[in-house]
């Protein structure tokens, strides 16, 4: 699993000789109805517009982040329908790896969950079949590319944990809702951990909006 920032909406405009940070924006375009347009400070705007629940300002800016992920999480990730998504194509290019899980207990209780105390041998033989079916299904993969058989026919090989590369592309409106559903522990953890790394992401380039909503 791999994050990373790839872009934030960058304003073009100042405020009193100082340019804009994505936050100033959205302050700058939720005060269209103010004279005070042109003010500076919005941390306590910003932390007024999230308590009365003013969501719509925080559509204003966008954010794009690379995620590399296997093929059981990516279809999860793609749910969220307000965002904007680019997905590695297995149909036009050669997949390259697969990712291996540590396994978990299915919890008899709740389906949305799982537990980390399978015994040494049980993990051991999961890690064991991972490998087992990596390295056939790999090599399947290959020679049929080799015998000419088209990528998007061959892909049918390849197994779920066959690795992904994303862009997900949407509003902080959109990232405070994903982040508060995604960052909940009813998520499947390989997908929350992901989630926990945008996470930083996002408090690191809206760190007023972060702390407005409490988020460390």
């Amino acid at each position: 699993m791999q994050v990373r920032l790839i872009s934030v909406t960058s304003p073009l405009i100042e405020v009193e000789n100082q340019p804009l940070s994505p936050e100033g924006l959205i302050a700058y375009c939720a005060r269209v109805s103010s004279p005070h347009q042109e003010s500076a400070g919005y941390e306590k705007l910003l932390a007024y517009c999230i308590a009365h629940r003013h969501w719509s300002v925080f559509e204003m800016v966008d954010m794009t982040v690379e995620i590399v992920t296997s093929r059981a999480i990516s279809p999860q990730i793609l749910r969220h329908k307000s965002f904007q998504f680019q997905e590695f194509s297995q149909r036009y290019a050669k997949a390259q790896e697969i990712e291996r899980y540590q396994p978990r207990r299915q919890d008899s209780k709740n389906r949305q969950n799982s537990l980390d105390d399978l015994d040494e041998a049980t993990t051991a033989w999961f890690d064991e079949a991972q490998e087992t079916i990596a390295r056939l299904s790999l090599e399947q993969y290959n020679k049929a590319l080799e015998k000419g058989i088209a990528k998007e026919c061959a892909r049918v090989l390849l197994p779920l944990g066959t690795q992904t590369k994303l862009y997900m592309k949407g509003s902080a409106r959109s990232w405070i809702h994903y982040l508060e559903v995604r960052t909940d522990k009813s998520t499947q953890k390989e997908h929350r951990d992901i989630a926990l790394e945008i996470k930083k992401i996002f408090i690191e380039q809206f760190p007023f909006t972060a702390a407005a909503l409490d988020w460390r």
